[in-house]
């Protein structure tokens, strides 16, 4: 029994500025998502981690190298992994595509039409993709815990092939940056072991 493990990258300059980057190249970590990862790193090492996969995106990339250097490993990027097609919306900002086009990420994923019109990947696209990349973790990787680095939305996408989410419950679900959502693997059935685990830093108990 293994886990397959997605991380969310660090924050990263779209995250501060609100701005939908998709997949545009050189939008880099934060000096806070650097750390946010640094500790993410630290949480792995008790995790007896065998691999890691992550998407070519730089934000995802650069979290990838941070656990991998703390945890002695290398990195394979895997395209699967990487951030949505926003099409259209690619580079706008969140108020802007919500005040023209209402409620994008709802219509998302409801599968609406105006989505894929958009040029956006449509959310079974996603499923797909992501659940390609994880068959080939179980291959390749049988009963040991890896970990994939990508972005919200992939992570959405493989945690409602085992939970009955609503589109609204999907949009409502924030995904943390550099969170690690855990999922056990076993005989191809999956259960969800942790939801936006993240180093205690980061929880203001105050």
């Amino acid at each position: 029994m293994g886990h397959i493990i997605f991380l969310r990258h660090g924050q990263a300059k779209n995250n501060t500025e609100r701005i939908l980057a998709g997949r545009i190249e050189g939008v880099p970590l934060t000096d806070v998502g650097i750390k946010q990862a640094e500790h993410t790193a630290q949480l792995l090492e008790h995790m007896n981690v065998s691999a890691i996969y992550s998407s070519p995106i730089q934000r995802a990339k650069h979290t990838a190298e941070i656990v991998g250097k703390h945890n002695s490993l290398d990195v394979t990027i895997d395209d699967r992994l990487i951030e949505l097609d926003m099409g259209k919306f690619t580079g706008v900002p969140y108020d802007e595509i919500f005040t023209n086009h209402g409620n994008v990420f709802m219509k998302f994923y409801n599968g609406e039409l105006e989505i894929a019109h958009n040029g956006v990947e449509t959310f079974s696209e996603v499923k797909k993709r992501v659940l390609g990349i994880v068959d080939h973790v179980i291959e390749k990787h049988p009963d040991e815990n890896v970990v994939l680095v990508t972005h919200m939305d992939p992570i959405k996408a493989m945690l409602s092939t085992i939970v009955d989410l609503s589109p609204t419950n999907l949009f409502e679900l924030i995904i943390e940056n550099a969170s690690l959502n855990l999922f056990r693997e076993k005989d191809r059935k999956f259960s969800l072991s942790g939801l936006n685990v993240m180093h205690p830093s980061r929880f203001d108990l105050r």
